[in-house]
């Protein structure tokens, strides 16, 4: 239980820090790299200036450091290099679709339906991890990032449907991994598989509590500095050619790394010490016990509320609320979140259960999306389809995978084709939780309009009839 709260505590201590380095840091050099990317005129050069900048922020993504250690059948580095470079190529195609000012909606149709056809030709065993890892790239370092270009890219069209074309990056950005891994899969047999379930360390005193986090915070430290060399490469670089910011902004932006930095390694720390064991032993104790039916109540109870410590959720929820002039509330983001990735962790239980396919659920579930993507107003399908890849971060794959795993394994189940897919299913139910809110402010607001013109017209048909009294009052002794 100790071990558990000082991993709570160094989480929103962590969370803290990373929340204001990251606006004072990385948002601003995403947008910075936006604003020049968009005056840029030669289309090669959009294209690899987006690869690069995608494929070196892929790098930096602890998230994908973890997904990578539990998949052994393929080495780290190919797994982790195949993400990168599908997230690169799908972030230049992100970039033009803004600069030419494309259609979302169509174009994440036409990318969805490639990735369903080529997953029925994908083993089973490796398809749950395909989909995990568009999840696992849009973490803490890369969507503040992203995001930000897109919002500087935009702010130079200066158009009417600039900033609603500000969404998408991430979406997109995280089609490139699913598809990347997906034809990885066809290369490598994941038959012989294994995962060695995190324990619980063995405490007695509130000493040995703070020797072990102690002792297992060097590597974090080490991890963190590594990921953040290419960051700090590239704003290095990006300052010595444009000069954009002044010594005061660059100053901000080396204290922001600094609080990013300390946020990053005291997060992941207190995540993965803390956290990660408890949820395998709480998994693997629920799936074990008689009333092994309670794993779908007491997953989607979790979901709910892990989704709130999720870094990167409340990154795009302001931004959400600001882009929005606060029509689309941080609140109502966060609700409408909790509710989806509720939804989707019950289903992953229930997937551990029952041995449910993965693509009973996906297949309608993207169906869906996209069929609302069609109805809803445009920028609510951006919103929609960047938030399922953001709700699926550091929270998910260190304390949500740990949790399937150990049910899964109690059960005896096929961990790589029933456990792994939990990060997919969360990144999957916000895209339809957050489209059905659009339809709900799109109806307030022709609600809104529809009572504002009726006034109007009672306003005018008022006035009308008074210069109608007004003329008979005068003319009524001409008869």
């Amino acid at each position: 239980m100790v071990m558990f709260i000082t991993g709570a505590v160094m989480l929103v201590v962590g969370m803290g820090f990373f929340q204001m380095g990251a606006g004072m840091s990385m948002t601003p050099l995403g947008e910075g790299i936006g604003v020049q990317i968009a005056k840029v005129r030669y289309i090669a050069a959009i294209l690899l200036i987006g690869f690069v900048m995608g494929a070196i922020i892929t790098l930096s993504e602890p998230d994908l450091q973890v997904l990578a250690e539990q998949v052994p059948s393929v080495p780290n580095h190919i797994l982790i290099w195949t993400v990168a470079v599908g997230v690169g190529i799908f972030l230049a195609v992100a970039i033009l679709r803004i600069l030419f000012q494309v259609d979302l909606s169509t174009i994440l149709i036409v990318l969805y339906s490639v990735l369903i056809l080529l997953s029925f030709f994908i083993p089973d065993d490796f398809l749950a991890v395909a989909f995990d890892s568009g999840g696992v790239t849009t973490g803490p370092m890369t969507v503040p990032f992203i995001m930000a270009m897109g919002v500087g890219m935009s702010s130079v069209r200066g158009d009417k449907n600039a900033y609603s074309d500000s969404f998408g990056l991430v979406a997109l950005s995280s089609i490139g991994p699913i598809l990347a891994v997906l034809i990885l899969g066809s290369f490598y047999d994941t038959g012989e598989t294994a995962y060695a379930l995190a324990a619980v360390a063995e405490v007695e005193t509130t000493r040995d509590v703070v020797r072990e986090f102690l002792v297992r915070l060097p590597p974090y430290v080490r991890e963190v500095f590594v990921s953040f060399i290419p960051v700090a490469a590239v704003f290095v670089i990006f300052q010595l050619l444009t000069h954009r910011y002044q010594r005061r902004q660059v100053k901000r932006v080396l204290v922001g790394f600094c609080y990013t930095y300390i946020g990053l390694v005291l997060f992941m720390c207190g995540v993965n010490v803390g956290f990660s064991p408890v949820g395998a032993s709480l998994g693997n104790d629920i799936a074990s016990a008689p009333w092994r039916g309670l794993l779908v109540p007491i997953g989607m109870l979790i979901g709910y509320y892990i989704v709130k410590a999720e870094p990167a959720i409340q990154v795009l929820n302001h931004q959400v609320q600001g882009v929005t002039n606060d029509a689309v509330s941080a609140k109502s983001m966060n609700r409408c979140l909790s509710i989806g990735v509720s939804v989707s962790v019950g289903l992953a239980m229930l997937r551990i259960l029952t041995g449910l396919p993965i693509h009973w659920i996906i297949i309608p579930g993207y169906i869906a999306a996209l069929i609302l993507s069609r109805i809803v107003p445009k920028m609510f399908v951006g919103i929609a389809f960047d938030s399922g890849g953001v709700a699926s971060g550091p929270m998910t794959t260190t304390f949500l995978l740990p949790l399937s795993i150990g049910a899964c394994q109690a059960l005896g189940g096929n961990i790589m084709a029933d456990a792994f897919g939990v990060v997919a299913l969360v990144a999957l139910t916000p895209l339809i939780a957050v489209q059905i809110m659009g339809l709900y402010y799109q109806y307030k607001l022709n609600k809104m309009e529809k009572t504002t013109a009726q006034e109007a017209l009672s306003w005018d048909m008022g006035g009308e009839a008074d210069d109608i009294l007004d003329f008979e009052e005068d003319h009524e002794d001409d008869g």
